[in-house]
């Protein structure tokens, strides 16, 4: 199975990871999922779309991170999986 792995645990950072998977499924782990799970589920879809990306597994734990370290993150974990 391919899998990439992206980021840290550190603060206003996220760790994703990404596999191969029947259909797209997004996992999100976040001490801010109140306040901002829709809009870090948002930026995962859009990022996944725009990479032309589906039937991946995505697991975000999220401590903080900005819009744009979260698809920084996304995609670099999708070239690290492809690399596999």
């Amino acid at each position: 199975m391919k899998k990439g792995v992206c980021g840290s645990l550190e603060s206003s950072d996220c760790l994703i990871t990404v596999e191969d998977a029947e259909k797209t499924e997004i996992l999100i782990e976040s001490s801010v999922y109140q306040f901002y799970g829709e809009q870090i589920r948002k930026v995962i879809e859009t990022t996944l779309a725009e990479a032309g990306r589906a039937h991946v597994r995505v697991s975000c734990v999220d401590r903080g991170a900005l819009d744009c370290t979260i698809r920084a993150r996304l995609l670099t974990a999708l070239s690290r999986m492809a690399e596999k």
